[in-house]
């Protein structure tokens, strides 16, 4: 019989966890969670980007999302897309995004989204910007929006292209 000392099993058990939390690239506040937070490389002197993400609400009771804050941008905005008439059109929403009791809303192109407004610098594709989002109840929580090629259409990380 092989013995294996309390020690190596919980430095094996928080490896494996560090990497089932990095596959998953998820995030809990409360009764939210916040999953696959991804955002589009931009191009050098580029002004804006976009940001999304999925986000459940397992609680009895509506959340909503207000807004944002990360240290690559001068201003988080949250906006929806829509087609009228054969135009696109965006806008800012005001009053925030409901998360329904019990139910999900996925940010994503074409729909509500996030903004990143007044680029400090370029986002590359691979790297993790930390973007704080704020939430009616659940307060402040910190996701890192992981930046994808510039025509991927969704998170592409542990096999999640597309979704």
């Amino acid at each position: 019989m092989i013995g294996i000392s309390s020690k190596t099993l919980a430095l094996g058990t928080a490896f494996s966890l560090m990497a089932t939390a990095a596959v998953a690239h998820g995030y809990r506040a409360g009764p939210l969670s916040i999953q696959h937070p991804w955002s589009r490389e931009t191009a050098v002197g580029q002004a804006v980007g976009g940001g999304f993400l999925t986000i459940a609400n397992s609680g009895a009771r509506e959340d909503r999302l207000l807004s944002g804050t990360t240290p690559v941008a001068a201003e988080v905005q949250l906006h929806t897309m829509t087609m009228d008439g054969g135009v696109m059109r965006m806008r800012q929403v005001t009053g925030g995004i409901a998360i329904p009791a019990k139910g999900a809303v996925e940010l994503k192109p074409g729909g509500y989204h996030i903004m990143f407004m007044g680029l400090k610098r370029q986002l590359r594709q691979g790297e993790r910007v930390p973007v704080t989002l704020r939430f009616q109840r659940a307060g402040n929580v910190t996701v890192q929006f992981v930046v994808q090629p510039v025509g991927a259409t969704g998170p592409m990380e542990a096999g999640h292209a597309g979704h």
